[in-house]
């Protein structure tokens, strides 16, 4: 399945329906399952299996990536080619599977994208590119997988209705620039939710705290690497407060909860298990101030969880006059969760190289 060759249109980044905030793990699943079989019935015969993958398809491991899409091909359908009834069906499944913020959020990172290919100096030809992808039949009852990215972009949210389960690892969100004017002179600010949080955890330490959290070495296990999720020095779990652990728990929140409230409790209960054994490590700033220095990284890793941030210290080609589109302005971000990968698939973790050497560097 190639990508497509033409640059896309002006995406139109509000869903059709009116959806609120999903509370149960089996709401978000019944939801995002039907939006799924509507927008699967808006599609030809042809498009419908280019959508559709078998559950362990080795696609699945290979076709999300922090590269630009014309590094590495998509699976699915590219919105671009859709009617416009078929890309806000394809928009109204993610609304169904996200939380609001989390909704925001997505929108705000391809809507970044498409400024930067409308007022950048950027030669890449498939900005504002997504496409989307299912890994299985759509099911409340059996797992399947919702795969959706571009370039700033890589969700897997595999949905189980046998075990009542939704995760999202492994998934990337970035952002570039990291505040634009949308096309109704809106300030958009994606990632203003996950700059708040990292600093309200950073601020909450003491002096010798932040010493030792800056004294780590922040890691990053990117798409398509092989990877030991070793968790190196800097501050751990141990080290915090329980009002310290909740903070990181809120920032660990921005890629382990994106949907639902029963959904997020899950996944925060289990990393909260082994907190004490997780490492934090950061280097850059330490204030949330976006007009002095290059930005932050970080890296929280442990037995249950591993999210990278880095700031990227480049823009890769797309400058816009005034606007930051490298350091705070260029932001990739990784989670994985090392026990539970594409929801446990050893098939999945295999082909993702995991257990084999060091992460290597975010990319572009």
């Amino acid at each position: 399945m190639s990508s497509s060759e033409t640059t896309t249109a002006e995406t139109d980044t509000t869903a059709s329906s009116e959806t609120t905030d999903a509370a149960t793990t089996a709401e978000t699943i019944a939801s995002t399952t039907s939006a799924a079989d509507a927008f699967i019935a808006t599609l030809t015969v042809e498009q419908h299996e280019t959508l559709l993958y078998a559950y362990d398809d080795d696609t699945k491991t290979t076709s999300w990536s922090n590269f630009p899409v014309t590094f590495v091909e998509r699976a699915g359908l590219n919105l671009a080619d859709l009617t416009e009834e078929q890309r806000q069906a394809a928009l109204t499944v993610l609304e169904s599977l996200l939380s609001d913020e989390a909704y925001a959020t997505v929108v705000g990172i391809m809507g970044g994208d498409q400024y930067l290919l409308e007022n950048s100096s950027s030669t890449e030809s498939s900005l504002g590119q997504y496409y989307i992808a299912f890994f299985g039949d759509p099911s409340d009852t059996s797992a399947w997988e919702v795969q959706f990215g571009g370039h700033h972009l890589g969700i897997n949210a595999t949905l189980d209705g046998s075990t009542d389960e939704v995760t999202f690892a492994p998934t990337h969100l970035g952002v570039q620039p990291a505040v634009y004017t949308d096309a109704d002179g809106n300030t958009v600010q994606p990632f203003d939710g996950i700059y708040t949080d990292a600093f309200a955890f950073f601020d909450s330490l003491t002096a010798e705290q932040q010493a030792t959290l800056t004294s780590g070495d922040v890691s990053m296990c990117a798409p398509g690497d092989t990877c030991d999720f070793s968790t190196g020095s800097g501050l751990t779990g141990a080290d915090l407060t329980d009002e310290q652990k909740q903070l990181l728990l809120a920032l660990i929140s921005n890629w382990a909860g994106m949907a639902d409230e029963q959904s997020t409790a899950t996944a925060l209960t289990e990393i909260e298990a082994t907190l004490d054994d997780t490492v934090i490590a950061w280097s850059g700033e330490t204030s949330y101030d976006m007009t002095t220095g290059d930005g932050i990284s970080f890296s929280i890793s442990g037995p249950n969880v591993y999210i990278a941030l880095q700031a990227q210290q480049g823009s890769a080609g797309a400058d816009v006059d005034g606007v930051s589109t490298s350091g705070w302005g260029h932001v990739h971000t990784i989670y994985r969760d090392p026990t539970n990968d594409y929801a446990g698939s050893v098939t999945q973790q295999a082909g993702s190289g995991m257990g084999g050497g060091p992460g290597g560097a975010p990319g572009e």
